[in-house]
């Protein structure tokens, strides 16, 4: 949030993809709306629908599920791609447009979404141009013993979210966002971060490498995560953490490295290794 991006979570069913995003939503006092999305659902129930008024004998446009702080799209791949491009213009540019006329969304705006692999039945992939609005994927996992048996424990009453409470507002993370925006980088971290980019262009294993707007969106991602750190400047190390979870969602492996059963997140940390770090970069 504080990168001004957007988070997809993807794993299998019953992980706790859902109770994530949720117990991330609740954890700032905004507003927060849940879409769940499925086969059915409209792009109007989305962004919204100008509605005809018979008393004023004008429209009026009812907001759909994505004018609030936080949008939680549970199961985004379930929905058919008309439905899922109903988000492009919201995540890309913090508005809607209906029926020729834009709506701001508030700020700070984040989609949350969760999605099962798309080898699960009755899931549609999402487009590429989709893919890349998010600014991070990341994938839950199964938990260790430990943690599942108390898990377990912890579940044995009442769900664990009934008790939790809000550690941040809407108005504070506009401020720490302002915050971010005032983190350094240097020059040398800008070009390490466009070699980076430029090597997955060029990897023999990707058909389609890093776009701009991945460029942009790991810069501010290790932006948030340096002010994180309580540092003013941005480090190479910044970069380097951060690529695995931003670049893999977003470029697409060819048929000889799917068929080598090598991962995007394999190939990212490769081209990681191969691009030269600069030294000295934190004045």
């Amino acid at each position: 949030m504080l990168a001004e991006g957007h988070l997809l979570i993807e794993d299998v069913p019953g992980v706790g993809k859902t109770k994530l995003a949720k117990a991330l939503a609740r954890s700032i006092d905004s507003s927060v709306r849940r879409i769940q999305f499925t086969p059915d659902l409209l792009p109007s129930d989305v962004t919204g629908v100008s509605v005809y008024n018979q008393e004023t004998h004008d429209f009026e446009f009812k907001p759909g599920a994505v004018f609030a702080n936080l949008v939680v799209g549970d199961e985004i791949n379930r929905a058919s791609p008309k439905t899922q491009s109903a988000l492009l213009e919201c995540m890309e540019e913090q508005q809607v447009t209906v029926d020729g006329t834009t709506y701001r969304l508030e700020t700070p705006f984040m989609v949350l979404a969760t999605q099962n692999p798309i080898e699960m039945e009755g899931t549609y992939p999402l487009p590429e141009a989709q893919r890349d609005r998010f600014t991070a994927r990341v994938s839950m996992g199964y938990p260790d013993v430990y943690a599942e048996v108390a898990m377990l424990s912890g579940h044995a009453g009442s769900d664990p979210l009934d008790d939790l409470k809000p550690v941040s507002s809407a108005r504070e993370v506009r401020a720490l966002i302002h915050a971010v925006h005032a983190v350094h980088v240097s020059d040398a971290v800008r070009k390490y971060l466009v070699d980076v980019i430029n090597a997955t262009r060029r990897s023999p294993e990707l058909r389609l490498g890093g776009s701009p707007r991945a460029s942009l969106q790991l810069l501010r991602t290790a932006k948030a995560q340096a002010a994180l750190a309580g540092r003013s400047y941005v480090l190479p190390d910044d970069i380097q953490q951060l690529a695995g979870s931003v670049l893999p969602h977003r470029v697409i492996m060819t048929p000889e490295a799917q068929i080598a059963r090598r991962t995007a997140e394999q190939v990212i940390a490769d081209v990681i290794r191969t691009v030269p770090v600069p030294r000295g970069t934190d004045d």
